[in-house]
């Protein structure tokens, strides 16, 4: 079997055994990862009603914040804005879903910043 598509199963697989234990509301929305090479979204979402309450990109940060650290100081920060967003509209506690990544570098980075910034999980 071609590598490429044995990885897209094996990736397909873990997102799946993750989603199914894990579900957005709207008092403890689900933080959902997105991770590419050029950057990272981070959303909250309330899958009850199927809404995206609360979204940041790589693209909204600063220049200077990119260069500064590398990739994940950039991720760190970006969770801190998302903690800051969703601390405007009232959010406080969720339910973190890294998707198919694991848990270290970016993914595990995004967490901690969104921690710090007043998250809880």
């Amino acid at each position: 079997m071609d590598k490429n598509k044995t990885k897209n199963i094996l990736q397909s697989r873990r997102h799946g055994r993750v989603r199914a234990k894990i579900s957005g509301t709207a008092e403890r929305p689900r933080l959902s990862v997105f991770r590419s090479n050029r950057g990272m979204f981070l959303q909250l979402i309330d899958d009850e009603r199927g809404l995206t309450l609360v979204s940041v990109g790589t693209h909204e940060l600063k220049a200077a914040t990119k260069k500064e650290g590398g990739k994940i100081a950039s991720e760190q920060e970006l969770g801190k804005l998302l903690a800051q967003k969703a601390k405007e509209k009232k959010i406080v506690r969720v339910v973190f879903d890294r998707g198919a990544y694991k848990y270290h570098g970016r993914v595990k980075a995004a967490a901690e910043g969104a921690r710090e910034g007043g998250l809880e999980f």
